[in-house]
């Protein structure tokens, strides 16, 4: 009995010594892990703080841009930043959401750049797709005091035609010109112009400043659409169909194309002031 007794002694001593030991290990462990990041939190803090991470000229600034409509000396100027000025002070975000307010960019991404040390800017302009002329309602007068002109991209938003010429002088502009206000085509804009554009008629002007009937401009002649509606891309499609109406009628007898009801196109007369069914081929 005395035997079992002073073997559990033994056993119970060395088990303390163990676990003594794996707390010193631990200890030691600790010890080790709380140098080692405070070693690398110094060295990350020594590296921040040297004079290389500091944004000195706009050179140091790499734009990227699907469209390039824009030089990056453009871009550049839109940027409100004072040089030098050291990078972990720049707010990515603040200048991303600053050049978003600008009518000429749609989206923009900016990240530091490490190495070579700068900033990375990844925009996507507004692409120009008509010219838009503002008019007073009631008013015919196209002279520069009564006439707002700006741009349209393909989602309806007003580009200020002097802002958008002073970043691009030479920029070409877009040939359709849209008549209106705004406010009043926005809502199907998306859909008209996207029919418009993928038409094989020419259309040279989009009249929206009645709003019980949309005119356009084409090779063909005037053409009478009515009140928007869902319709836009059916009356556009059999526009598209009547291409051969000059084979039929000189441009001279035609008055104007009326598409208000696409199922039943007609051809308003200059002469004899009556409407003509056209039959598509």
């Amino acid at each position: 009995m005395a035997g079992i007794v002073s073997v559990s002694r033994t056993s119970l001593t060395q088990r303390r010594k163990k676990l003594r030991r794996q707390k010193q290990m631990k200890f030691i462990q600790a010890i080790w892990r709380t140098v080692a990041i405070s070693g690398l939190a110094g060295s990350l803090l020594w590296v921040a703080i040297q004079p290389m991470w500091v944004l000195n000229a706009p050179k140091q600034i790499v734009i990227k841009s699907g469209n390039k409509f824009l030089s990056d000396e453009a871009i550049k100027s839109l940027l409100v930043l004072s040089y030098p000025q050291s990078l972990w002070r720049i707010q990515p975000s603040a200048i991303a959401d600053s050049l978003k307010q600008q009518p000429t960019i749609a989206q923009a991404i900016v990240s530091r750049r490490l190495f070579p040390p700068g900033l990375s800017i990844e925009i996507k302009e507004r692409v120009p797709v008509a010219i838009a002329q503002m008019r007073k309602e009631g008013n015919t007068d196209t002279s520069k005091k009564q006439v707002n002109v700006g741009l349209l991209d393909a989602s309806g938003v007003w580009i200020p035609l002097e802002k958008y010429t002073s970043l691009n002088p030479t920029v070409k502009l877009p040939s359709l010109q849209v008549i209106g206000l705004p406010e009043q085509y926005r809502p199907y804009w998306t859909q008209l112009y996207l029919s418009v554009s993928q038409s094989s008629v020419k259309v040279m002007e989009i009249n929206c400043q009645d709003p019980t009937n949309l005119i356009l401009k084409t090779e063909l002649g005037n053409v009478h659409l009515g009140p928007p509606s869902i319709y836009l891309s059916e009356q556009i499609q059999v526009l598209a169909q009547m291409r051969d109406l000059p084979t039929k009628l000189s441009s001279s007898q035609i008055e104007y194309i009326d598409l208000q009801n696409p199922e039943i196109p007609l051809v308003q007369l200059n002469q004899k002031k009556q409407k003509v069914n056209f039959q598509a081929p």
